[in-house]
């Protein structure tokens, strides 16, 4: 059929087979009033396509087209639309759908919404798409989303370095602007990989005296070239000790496994501080016991991905300072695909992946 009756993507047929991706057409939802079709110039490549297709996060309908990174042109606008005109330079992140009327919406916490809908492997509501149909991500011809969660790219940042913004980004931002991160506060970023290197450079650009916590001496000169002052290696023994009620916040991108000591992070924290984690690990968290909090107060908490007025700004700051993540790109077919998300899953990338050349896999798509 082609464009607009359906679209072309990346897909995986089967988790068993979780690096075989095979090109082929899929429906979108129903066009509505307040949706924007983008043809996509490039996505990145996040860890949460890799937990999805590989079942690391449980079953996912399949076939699935996954990511959540997306830049593109907007090349349909619905009657409804306000912000956006086609021709813009815009971008989707890890949330296509809200519903826009429940508290959580109303508050500035759409991505708290309970009927939301995921950019990919989630069914829209029958009263927005009277075919339920599933949500297809970026490894595609194009995307369909509503409005609000469509962002205006500025013109200082490149394609390829605002896709990885859109998940990876706004999930660290989101917890580092609500927790007040700022000037005179001490912040502990523990794990530096995709998300952790965002957060070094966000919680520096915000002000903060900014300490890296790792296990790989490899990353400590990108660390201090992202902004951070301290780095120290979590692999030392007594390592932590130096550093007990030391920090304001303290935010982990790291898999939390049965190897991770929770008890030494905690203790990092000042009286009352947040041991904030934005890593969704397979595997369940390690054993918690009451005791591990009382030393100093401390709690533990997450989030999940950013709201919009979140995103607008972290863009803003990025355009404003010229604060761009450290990217590879790979030319998307169906080789890279599988490169991208193996080597995601080996932690081979430094430090995230954007898919480009979306016009030699899909045409020009005028």
């Amino acid at each position: 059929m082609g464009y607009p009756d359906s679209f072309e993507g990346f897909m995986i047929q089967d988790q068993k087979k979780w690096t075989e991706f095979k090109k082929q057409e899929f429906k979108p939802k129903k066009f509505g009033d307040n949706d924007i079709d983008i043809k996509i110039e490039c996505c990145g490549v996040c860890g949460s396509d890799v937990h999805t297709i590989n079942g690391g996060w449980g079953e996912a309908p399949m076939p699935i087209c996954v990511g959540h990174e997306v830049v593109g042109k907007a090349v349909k606008v619905g009657p409804a639309v306000k912000e956006v005109k086609v021709g813009d330079r815009v971008g989707v992140g890890a949330q296509v759908w809200a519903c826009l009327k429940c508290p959580q919406c109303k508050s500035d916490n759409e991505n708290y919404c309970p009927h939301m809908v995921d950019t990919y492997g989630a069914p829209y509501p029958k009263e927005v798409d009277p075919d339920e149909t599933i949500s297809q991500g970026g490894y595609s011809s194009h995307i369909r989303a509503h409005e609000y969660f469509v962002f205006p790219i500025p013109d200082a940042i490149p394609s390829h370095l605002a896709a990885p913004m859109l998940c990876a980004g706004l999930t660290v931002w989101s917890p580092l602007k609500r927790a007040g991160v700022g000037k005179g506060q001490k912040v502990a970023i523990v794990g530096m990989g995709g998300l952790g290197h965002f957060a070094v450079m966000w919680a520096n650009a915000l002000g903060a005296e900014v300490t890296v916590i790792s296990h790989s001496p490899s990353k400590k000169d990108d660390a201090l070239k992202l902004g951070a002052k301290h780095f120290v290696l979590s692999t030392e023994d007594g390592w932590e000790k130096p550093l007990a009620f030391t920090f304001d916040f303290i935010l982990n991108s790291a898999d939390m496994t049965h190897e991770f000591d929770l008890t030494k992070y905690l203790s990092l924290g000042k009286v009352n501080t947040t041991f904030h984690q934005v890593g969704l690990p397979d595997e369940a968290l390690p054993p918690i016991k009451s005791q591990m909090f009382m030393s100093n107060g401390s709690s533990i908490g997450a989030s999940h991905i950013g709201n919009r007025p979140e995103c607008l700004e972290m863009l803003k700051l990025a355009a404003d300072k010229q604060l761009f993540p450290m990217v590879e790109t790979l030319s998307i077919s169906e080789a890279s695909c599988k490169e991208a998300v193996t080597r995601v899953a080996d932690n081979k990338v430094k430090y995230r992946f954007t898919l480009t050349d979306y016009d030699k896999a899909f045409g020009t798509r005028d």
